[in-house]
């Protein structure tokens, strides 16, 4: 049997997988380093997890995605590459600065005519959307504030369709699921969406642990029924 390795292992295991299986593209390495340029937080999913993200747009065959949280735009990137050329991103981002290095990151990526950046709270945006009497979106990402984490997931349904994926980043938190008072701003949060994805009839879903450069977390799979 193999032993355990030490979890200092966990981020060189990461980067060999992205080394050999991921293959980030330039684009996406300019929105990583962008954001560390311009002091924003260390924040973005792994490699291996946009990855995902892009592929399960892909499998999905989604043309409508929707994003909470863009950051510096790395995910958002990820999603826009699995998108077909006439597809269209929507992504929600509070802090305009944050807003502005996303969508200087989208473009130089080639996916700007993709991508449209919405900035504000996102709990006044999404309501906006409602409001356009737009399509309703294939697929949803939530990696913004863990507060309002079931707020976004209900805005989630009601935004999609019978079909459409959701997926929620950071729902492990380091294990504060199971000890809340380690986080008692964001773990209560988190909890909430947890038990609405576990007993809400409009959904079905589970959840996958992970460990890696992004320390001990998970994300939830959830199907709109």
């Amino acid at each position: 049997m193999i032993e355990h390795k030490a979890e200092s292992n966990w981020t060189a295991v990461e980067d060999f997988l992205t080394d050999v299986v991921v293959h980030p593209d330039p684009g996406l390495q300019r929105a990583v380093t962008s954001a560390a340029a311009a002091g924003m937080p260390g924040i973005e999913v792994a490699p291996n997890a946009g990855k995902l993200l892009k592929l399960l747009v892909q499998l999905s065959g989604s043309r409508n995605v929707l994003e909470i949280g863009t950051l510096a735009g790395f995910s958002t990137i990820w999603m826009a590459q699995g998108l077909p050329d006439d597809g269209r991103l929507v992504t929600c981002e509070y802090l305009p600065r944050h807003a502005k290095v996303a969508r200087a990151n989208v473009d130089a990526a080639g996916v700007g005519h993709k991508v449209e950046i919405r900035v504000g709270a996102a709990l006044e945006t999404l309501p906006v959307l409602e409001s356009e009497s737009r399509e309703p979106f294939d697929f949803v990402f939530i990696d913004a504030d863990k507060e309002n984490d079931p707020h976004y997931l209900d805005w989630a349904i009601r935004l999609g369709r019978p079909g459409t994926t959701i997926v929620m980043d950071n729902v492990v938190w380091e294990g504060a699921v199971l000890e809340p008072e380690l986080d008692n701003v964001n773990a209560p949060g988190i909890l909430d969406a947890l038990h609405i994805m576990g007993e809400d009839p409009r959904v079905d879903a589970t959840v996958i642990q992970t460990v890696g450069s992004k320390g001990w977390d998970g994300f939830a799979l959830a199907l709109v029924r």
